[in-house]
């Protein structure tokens, strides 16, 4: 959820702008392909842990959560100043904790019937084509209606990330979310990050010269990061519904 401020400040930024950074998606790709790769490794790395020292695991899983972060909001500012030589391994020790953070999720996934090994799989496929529809769609938006979407878009994030908040606060005092508000919550989520995938192609380019790849590369691994969270989330919800 922490792309809600990138949401922000993109949105700022290229309000009544023409493209500044015609080139930058294309050079931040193989940045948000490298920090997948690596939160993939750091997912793997998760489940090993939950499966030969599971008592551990929750206690690394909360320092995870607080260094991961910390990092986040180090590494914006970082990547902001155009400093990369500094930002790269922030970013990759970043994206290595985002995987092991996952890995609880995915441990889950793959423990529910009807989600299994497949269900991660149609997960990471749905992220795919959601960039390749993204592309096409994001990058022939209209003024108007890019900023329509913008605003829309970051609007229903913000709500989620309320939601999602009052739904763990809950979950800690024992109040567990019903089934069929979870499929909502989790279909919301799906929704909102598709229509990011749209918007990033639409505002990137307006908010961040070619030579800015890293804080756009940024943008597009938290949005791509989420869709999988969400989709994961959904198919675990409609599959282990009672």
């Amino acid at each position: 959820m922490a792309n809600t401020s990138n949401f922000r400040d993109a949105m700022r930024q290229a309000q009544n702008q023409a493209l500044v950074g015609p080139n930058v998606i294309a050079k931040a790709l193989p940045f948000v392909g490298g920090g997948l790769l690596l939160t993939a490794v750091g997912t793997y790395g998760g489940l090993g842990v939950i499966s030969t020292k599971p008592e551990i695991f929750f206690p690394t899983l909360i320092g995870a959560l607080v260094l991961e972060l910390i990092l986040f909001f180090v590494a914006r500012n970082i990547t902001e100043k155009g400093q990369n030589n500094i930002a790269l391994p922030i970013l990759a020790t970043y994206s290595l904790l985002s995987g092991y953070t996952l890995s609880g999720l995915v441990f889950i996934a793959l423990r529910t019937q009807g989600v299994g090994i497949q269900g991660v799989g149609l997960a990471a496929l749905g992220c795919g084509v959601t960039f390749i529809a993204a592309r096409q769609i994001g990058s022939n938006l209209s003024e108007t209606d890019g900023m329509a979407l913008t605003k829309t878009i970051n609007l229903g994030i913000i709500a989620l990330v309320v939601v999602c908040v009052a739904q763990l606060l809950f979950t800690l005092f024992g109040v567990y979310t019903p089934n069929w508000l979870e499929i909502a919550i989790s279909g919301l989520g799906v929704f909102l990050f598709v229509g990011a995938s749209v918007v990033d192609f639409y505002i990137l380019p307006r908010s961040y010269r070619d030579d800015q790849y890293l804080p756009a590369a940024l943008s597009m691994y938290l949005t791509y990061i989420n869709l999988f969270v969400f989709i994961l989330r959904l198919l675990i919800a409609i599959n282990g519904r009672d």
